[in-house]
């Protein structure tokens, strides 16, 4: 049951299903890219000893918290907390930002071992590092545009009204979450 009564007009459930037609072309993009990863490593040049950086780690705690103000600022939403959702949309725009800066460390330190995309230096391992994760962060980008439209729009007082805009965007930002945990997960395991 939806809390607000323009959800559930047809506009609204088109908006929902294009969302979730975009998430599931993502979803493929990476079941696709994950699985020439797990051909690739039969490859005799493949690394086994690679390890994720430390930065990777700290991320992944970064995005799930992330994901636990956004909902917070959706079930304050709900309730009509207009300040609160301010505050943990807010803070959920400030994790977006510490977890691209964590990437971007984690592919400093990456480089600062000697792997390196393309070059004499890369290998098929690392090569797959930077587009699994290079390809996370383009839609994280995407992501944090979407909070500080949805950040300038709720101090509009828009989503009052109509709070599809946000909905959509709790769903994307959850998404983009599990997505990442996915990726954490298979090549923490997968090396």
């Amino acid at each position: 049951m939806s809390f607000h009564p323009s959800l559930t007009t047809p506009l609204s459930k088109a908006k929902k299903m294009m969302l979730w037609f975009a998430m599931i072309s993502m979803t493929m993009m990476f079941a696709g890219l994950t699985s020439a990863y797990v051909v690739s490593k039969a490859r005799p040049d493949w690394l086994d000893n690679f390890t994720l950086p430390a930065a990777f780690h700290f991320s992944t705690l970064v995005i799930l918290i992330s994901g636990i103000t956004f909902w917070m600022a959706f079930k304050n939403l709900k309730a009509g907390n207009s300040p609160a959702v301010t505050r943990y949309t807010l803070i959920t725009l400030l994790l977006a930002v510490i977890f691209s800066i964590s990437q971007w460390i984690g592919f400093s330190d990456v480089v600062a071992d000697g792997y390196y995309f393309t070059g004499s230096e890369s290998t098929v391992t690392t090569s797959f590092l930077y587009v699994l994760v290079l390809t996370h962060f383009a839609h994280l980008i995407g992501g944090i545009v979407v909070l500080i439209i949805v950040l300038l729009r709720h101090l509009k007082g828009i989503y009052l009204d109509a709070p599809l805009g946000f909905v959509l965007a709790h769903t994307f930002w959850h998404f983009l979450g599990f997505l990442w945990l996915y990726l954490f997960v298979f090549l923490y395991f997968l090396r």
